[in-house]
């Protein structure tokens, strides 16, 4: 956020800068006006404003001499120009330059006359007009950011400077103003500060979920465990059932927390989006029940995606589930499908070149307030009661983490208009997409599973856990000691590794390693995300979500030692 900055006081004896044989002189800026976010010098840190001036002295208060070089010259500027005088009531406008007519779309009769307060509008911030009225009133120079409105009521962020005209005696005779519109750089700069508080909140929710998942495995596993050692009309099984749930449910919103920060793991497949809405509708008609109209407007031949359909599922149900929620008398939500191919689109966008697949919802609902609108993807914010506040949030990290962009419109009454585009998938990117080969025989009993994990109550719940199924089980707290292990057991049949892992390799790393030590030995990798690691993207492995259920982890590994059996390894 920029602050004003003012100008220094007025001061008789100060040194002036004359022009002219004294016609003017004028007081220099000498640095100290460096108020706006663009400054028209170029970097204000390395090259502030030194020798233009902050306030003028001259000897002709006239504003009729228009016959020389200077008016001329005020004419031709591109930058926007006004004059006001504080001897008049209300301080109207008594001159304002062409770039000034063209920046605000105004006509010299509707601007002259008139007080400046004309350019400001319903989000004008009410205390830096406070603060440019005390420097007025103080006869000094200012410079500030502020939002002004054009004659047709665009907003625009104008980068102002106002400088005090006297007389030889000190007298004040006009207020002079220059502007320049800086919206681009304001927004330019807006996004950047809300993808760096995103990106924040995004790794410190990345590092609380996987801290929590490995909890939440410790209590669902250990909940399991009891659950089978009591009889099956035991009283303990009903309170040990509701536990159950309980952590599914945290599970869930682990889950929730995680595709926010960009960490879940997805499993991209071509997609048609026109084939998954015409798919999914049978359940967007029951979520948004019988007061809501569900309209589809899908167009012919769009190209697939590279997306995890799952979650693009889900996105869209968050997304149809706020529309409903923002028509509580019923109305109309439609669901869209276009594509952005025409390279002024796509650069309006703010996106690569290349072509897009939008799928668009749009709703006749409330709509929201522009401070709202600009919190509605952060995590936790809610306008609704019960509410967690993580649809929307959730939505936007997938999104983001499909390479696509997320862009919502909205206002008061209007209703609210929700964009997820997404880049069209190559034609041959098909190829890139390989099923596992089906297995053909039963892992063997008895098998030697090489345990992982550097977190001790999870690597008993494990070792007790696939113990039970039959396995032997070798436990490891880290890679190196995993790898010290398997130079010793030439047995092992299985690598079942945790992926976060402190000590300077992580799971990725320690199944590479395992693999140039022993070729075609099957790995099951487990995490609650697979953050930025190396050869992430490489990875081909199979993947287990914590928290796991313990069948889930039984099948896993059969699956893995079966699939290797039949590979003949």
């Amino acid at each position: 956020m920029t602050q004003m900055v003012k100008g220094r006081e007025k001061d008789g004896n100060q040194q002036l800068d004359s022009e002219g044989g004294g016609q003017s002189a004028g007081v220099p800026a000498a640095g100290e006006l460096e108020g706006n976010s663009v400054s028209p010098f170029g970097n204000p840190g390395a090259n502030p404003g030194m020798r233009h001036w902050q306030a003028s002295y001259i000897e002709s208060g006239s504003l009729n001499d228009r016959g020389n070089i200077f008016f001329a010259a005020v004419e031709m500027t591109r930058m926007p120009m006004l004059v006001t005088d504080p001897n008049l009531p209300d301080e109207p406008v008594v001159f304002v330059n062409r770039a000034f007519l063209d920046l605000t779309g105004y006509e010299e009769s509707e601007v002259l006359g008139r007080n400046c307060r004309f350019l400001q509008g319903a989000e004008t911030d009410p205390s830096t007009v406070a603060e440019v009225r005390s420097a007025l009133k103080e006869q000094r120079a200012v410079a500030v950011d502020i939002l002004n409105y054009k004659a047709d009521g665009t907003p625009f962020w104008n980068a102002l400077f106002i400088g005090p005209v006297f007389d030889k005696e000190g007298k004040l005779l006009f207020n002079f103003s220059s502007q320049m519109d800086i919206t681009r750089r304001r927004v330019s700069e807006q996004s950047y500060l809300q993808a760096q508080k995103m990106e924040a909140i995004g790794q410190l929710t990345a590092g609380l979920a996987h801290d929590f998942n490995n909890l939440l495995q410790v209590v669902s596993g250990n909940l399991e465990l009891a659950a089978r050692a009591l009889d099956a009309n035991s009283l303990a099984l009903q309170p040990i059932e509701r536990a159950q749930r309980a952590a599914a449910r945290a599970g869930k919103l682990t889950q929730e927390l995680l595709t926010f920060a960009r960490k879940q793991r997805l499993e991209p497949r071509q997609v048609n989006f026109n084939a998954l809405v015409v798919d999914f509708s049978e359940m967007l008609v029951r979520t948004l029940g019988d007061t809501v109209e569900l309209q589809l407007d899908l167009k012919p031949g769009l190209p697939q995606c590279l997306v995890d359909p799952t979650h693009l599922e889900m996105a869209l149900l968050n997304v149809l589930i706020n529309a409903r929620d923002a028509m509580p008398e019923g109305g109309k939500v439609t669901v869209a499908t276009s594509v952005i191919s025409d390279p002024s689109q796509v650069m309006a966008h703010g996106l690569a070149p290349g072509n897009y697949v939008v799928l668009r919802v749009r709703d006749e609902g409330q709509g929201m307030q522009r401070d709202v609108l600009r919190r509605a993807t952060e995590p936790f914010f809610t306008t609704k009661g019960p509410g967690t506040g993580l649809g929307l949030a959730m939505v936007h990290g997938f999104v983001q983490q499909s390479n696509g962009r997320l862009e919502i419109d909205s206002a008061p009454g209007v209703g609210t208009t929700v964009n997820m585009i997404f880049p069209a998938a190559a034609a041959n990117r098909a190829e890139l997409e390989k099923e596992h080969p089906p297995a053909e025989a039963q892992a063997a009993p008895g098998a030697t599973i090489l345990l992982v994990e550097d977190s001790e109550d999870v690597r008993v719940l494990a070792e007790a856990v696939l113990g039970s199924l039959g396995y032997r089980v070798i436990a490891a707290s880290g890679g190196e000691d995993a790898l010290a292990k398997l130079a010793s057991e030439p047995d092992v049949d299985l690598l079942f590794t945790d992926v976060i892992m402190p000590g300077g390799m992580n799971g990725v790393q320690l199944a590479e390693r395992v693999r140039e030590l022993r070729p075609g030995l099957p790995v099951l990798l487990a995490t609650g995300y697979m953050d930025e690691l190396p050869g992430r993207d490489q990875w081909q492995g199979d993947v287990l979500a914590k928290p796991y259920r313990q069948a889930d982890l039984a099948e896993r590994v059969r699956a893995a030692l079966a699939q290797a059996q039949a590979q003949g390894r």
